[in-house]
């Protein structure tokens, strides 16, 4: 199949899952992620209608994106990989959003290299919802730590939360995963009435359903939009 017939696959599928959980379409923006595929298949994700990509990996994202950046202009890059500070210079000028903030380190230096663009940068806090997973925010207490010094940074643009469910078959820990970060997006709005929580990343290939019922906004698919890894 092609790279068009997939998304309207997973298109079909999101509108679906919408609708089982009382949704209305539209709601759930979705991202291709475009790790270990060339520049040719984003391209051919863009001509079927797809705007909005991802990258996990700094060198890849900034020898793959420059070119389609520039020659299309309605196409929008997010990191969502881990991210080092000594990285954040490179990735920074071709980001419209990071998705992996997991430290006020991290923070302090994403604020310092778009205050030298003189450049908004949106991003999302990850937080640890899976045991087998090694990224993000801990705990509430640390993430607050970084929400708090979040006020005094001028170039930083909160848009929400991000995690990564835990690898398995089984759905209920996958499920408890995506209830988690919907409870701790309401406390946060909450807690933080001035900043913005509206995302919901989560939600990956093998279970985007699930968390667009559980209330996802944007879903990070890649396997089944460009197929398995070159």
């Amino acid at each position: 199949m092609s790279i068009k017939d997939n998304l309207d696959g997973v298109r079909e599928r999101i509108y679906r899952a919408l609708d089982r959980s009382g949704r209305k379409p539209g709601e759930v923006t979705l991202l291709g992620v475009s790790k270990f595929h060339p520049a040719s298949s984003v391209l051919e994700a863009v001509a079927a209608g797809l705007t909005l990509f991802g990258e996990n990996r700094v060198q890849e994202a900034s020898g793959k994106f420059p070119a389609i950046l520039a020659e299309n202009p309605s196409v929008s890059l997010h990191l969502i990989g881990s991210l080092q500070r000594n990285k954040a210079r490179t990735i920074v000028p071709l980001a419209s959003c990071i998705e992996s903030v997991d430290r006020i380190e991290l923070l302090e230096e994403l604020e310092r290299r778009s205050a030298e663009l003189g450049k908004t940068m949106d991003i999302l806090f990850e937080y640890h919802t899976a045991e087998d997973s090694k990224s993000g925010y801990p705990d509430r207490d640390t993430l607050f730590r970084s929400l708090d010094s979040l006020r005094d940074m001028e170039h930083l643009r909160c848009r929400g939360l991000m995690t990564m469910a835990p690898f398995t078959e089984e759905s209920l820990p996958v499920r408890k995963s995506f209830r988690t970060l919907k409870a701790l997006q309401e406390e946060c709005a909450r807690k933080y009435p001035e900043l913005d929580f509206s995302v919901l990343s989560m939600g990956m290939s093998s279970d985007f359903e699930a968390a667009v019922e559980e209330g996802s906004t944007l879903v990070r698919v890649g396997t089944a939009i460009f197929g398995g890894r070159p």
